[in-house]
């Protein structure tokens, strides 16, 4: 299976590193402890946004807001969890990660590059209207597109550094001595995307994500989402990961799926 599965699945597999983290590729990738977050969450409220009304602000700040409040427990950060709240919402300027782990499902609804940033832009400026949170939002969702095409990793690599000008040359080896958990799109975006281009399969590109030590479950989920469209998602991986769904999370999946898959 390919699609935004990808990106849930790897929220469930880096959940349980977020704050436990680790150096190394060798661990187990489901436990007791292995549970959706925010990540999957925000995931499926654009999801269900996308089947609803893709051209509607309103629709949208309307779905973040229904999925985020019914599950206030996903681990918010606390501007988010302020935004969920508010009645008329507006964007606080976030350059967070937030904007590019929800944004793979515009990916698949886009019939071209244009529509999709138009889509990943929107998705992103309700609430994380910073340039860099913007930016983050749309390379995420330009590799997601670019892979679901057929692409190479080197024509994908090539389009990210010259629009967004994210340096993808270094290597994992290079990077996880010294990385830190960050939050930020600019110190985890171009991370992720690394975690992608250097893995052999989707499982190989979670186990890099893991392994630098930072905000894992959120990196899992931005290069999960790309890997889950360059490869299909390995049964046993897509199995594990659904059955840790509530019901009416596993219905927006299976109704995107249906209709945009």
């Amino acid at each position: 299976m390919k699609g935004i599965i990808g990106t849930i699945a790897g929220d469930i597999i880096g959940s349980t590193y977020e704050f436990h983290p680790i150096k190394t590729k060798e661990f187990s990738l489901f436990n007791k402890r292995s549970t959706f977050t925010d990540d999957t969450i925000m995931t499926l409220a654009v999801a269900k946004w996308l089947l609803n009304d893709k051209n509607s602000k309103e629709e949208l700040v309307r779905q973040l807001q229904s999925f985020g409040n019914k599950y206030p427990n996903g681990g918010y950060g606390r501007m988010f969890k302020q935004w969920l709240r508010t009645d008329h919402p507006k964007p606080y300027g976030s350059w967070g990660n937030g904007s590019a782990m929800r944004v793979s499902p515009v990916a698949w609804v886009g019939d071209s590059l244009e529509e999709v940033q138009k889509l990943a832009k929107l998705s992103s400026v309700v609430t994380h209207d910073h340039p860099e949170g913007v930016k983050g939002a749309l390379a995420t969702a330009d590799a997601v597109y670019l892979a679901r095409l057929g692409s190479s990793k080197e024509e994908i690599r090539e389009h990210i550094e010259i629009r967004y000008d994210y340096d993808l040359s270094r290597t994992l080896d290079e990077i996880r001595p010294y990385y830190k958990f960050d939050v930020s799109c600019q110190g985890s975006v171009p991370e992720s995307i690394i975690c992608f281009l250097e893995a052999d399969d989707y499982e190989d590109t979670i186990r890099n994500c893991v392994s630098l030590g930072g905000d894992a479950d959120t990196m899992a989920a931005i290069a999960g989402g790309i890997a889950a469209a360059y490869w299909e998602v390995p049964k046993d991986i897509q199995y594990k990961s659904i059955e840790r769904l509530s019901y009416d999370l596993l219905n927006v999946l299976i109704e995107f799926e249906n209709k945009f898959l």
